[in-house]
């Protein structure tokens, strides 16, 4: 297979968590598909990803391969992969913009971030880096709260027709303007906010299916989330919480049989622990009424690390996008958005969201005459 050619905006611990699974998977990982929901997905298995562009504004970063700059400051993930091969690809500046909270600059906190004392690039410049390196796919991983600076990658996907896979909580996918845009260009885009592998949105939603399947009605619910990477500290600045906390919401809303009062479902970040790390610690509630109007209470608590239960979903968004690319398809990748995203521009309860990806996937072998790749 020609490899898939991977870019990254912020190279954080998520982006940190890609490389090294990359790297795993290549290597002594490639004996076995554990972590992974798809071993091959359109001919393409973990191997055949590259990554060949890389964008940041830390100090600790900027200059580094990116091979080097996922073990930089303030990256705090775990180390599963001992050898990540250099990629040739340098990490270049980006535009700071609303990419970096004020109270993250040069603060003592050891998550906080350096920006880095270079020339911030134009939009042009960034195109010309995605065309130079044959860029065919962009990973959007700045961090939460980012609405001008993720726009700013998306417009450089999107003319330099580059696939686009948002995987934070600012709307490209799911604003009608952007989905349009990228469907008259030609251009594939997924998003918005990616569900980890087993976090917490995905528990509760399957909690909350269960919940209606079995009808108990859900009356009220929490999900509060602590942890110490810098996207808990970033996250402590509550204005740029607004849209992870719609996608959030929404996740769990869309499971319900009837929807539940604002005052009734409370789902989104909770507080900044430092020695928690790249730890996420997720804590449940769920109320409801089963048979004869008898009260159920369910709380739950799951501890993960944040960054690698991310990592095999990316790695699949990756492959969807480029095998739309392969097919000639602009515009949402429906079916890999529901699957894989928070905040898709359509929910699917998440059985059927499998089912779509998997003739999205398989489309081609349905086709008569059609061959692999």
């Amino acid at each position: 297979m020609t490899p898939i050619n991977v870019a990254i905006a912020g190279i954080g611990n998520c982006a940190s968590s890609l490389v090294q699974g990359v790297a795993h998977y290549s290597n002594g990982g490639a004996n076995e598909a554990i972590g992974l929901s798809h071993w091959d997905l359109g001919g393409w298995r973990p191997k055949d990803l590259r990554f060949v562009a890389g964008f940041d504004v830390d100090r600790r970063k900027v200059g580094l391969d990116i091979a080097d700059a996922i073990l930089a400051e303030p990256n705090c993930t775990t180390i599963f992969c001992d050898h990540v091969a250099p990629t040739g690809a340098t990490v270049m500046m980006g535009p700071v913009l609303d990419g970096v909270a004020p109270h993250m600059l040069d603060a003592p906190e050891a998550r906080s971030f350096r920006v880095a004392d270079a020339p911030e690039p134009s939009l042009d410049s960034v195109v010309e880096v995605l065309k130079r390196a044959d860029a065919h796919v962009l990973m959007n991983y700045l961090p939460v709260g980012s609405q001008q600076a993720t726009e700013f990658y998306a417009e450089a996907a999107l003319r330099a027709g580059v696939a686009f896979v948002n995987n934070i909580p600012v709307f490209i996918a799911s604003n009608a303007d952007w989905a349009r845009r990228f469907a008259e260009a030609g251009v594939p885009l997924i998003g918005d906010d990616i569900k980890a592998q087993l976090g917490a949105t995905i528990v509760h939603r399957t909690l909350t299916e269960l919940f209606a399947r079995r009808g108990v009605r859900l009356k009220r619910t929490y999900q509060l989330n602590t942890g110490g990477n810098t996207d808990f500290l970033n996250m402590l600045a509550r204005d740029r919480l607004e849209s992870k906390k719609i996608s959030k919401t929404e996740a769990v809303q869309s499971a319900t049989d009837r929807r539940l009062d604002d005052e009734n479902i409370h789902v989104g970040p909770s507080d900044y622990v430092a020695w928690q790390n790249d730890n996420k610690v997720c804590f449940l509630r769920m109320e409801g009424e089963m048979f004869g109007g008898v009260p159920l209470n369910l709380e739950l608590r799951l501890s993960v690390e944040d960054s690698p239960n991310s990592a095999g979903v990316a790695i699949d968004l990756v492959r969807c996008a480029a095998l739309a690319r392969r097919r000639g398809q602009g515009g949402i990748v429906e079916a890999a958005a529901a699957a894989f995203c928070k905040h898709p521009p359509l929910q699917m309860e998440d059985g059927l969201a499998h089912a779509a990806l998997d003739a999205f996937i398989r489309a081609d072998e349905e086709e008569p005459g059609a061959t692999r790749h």
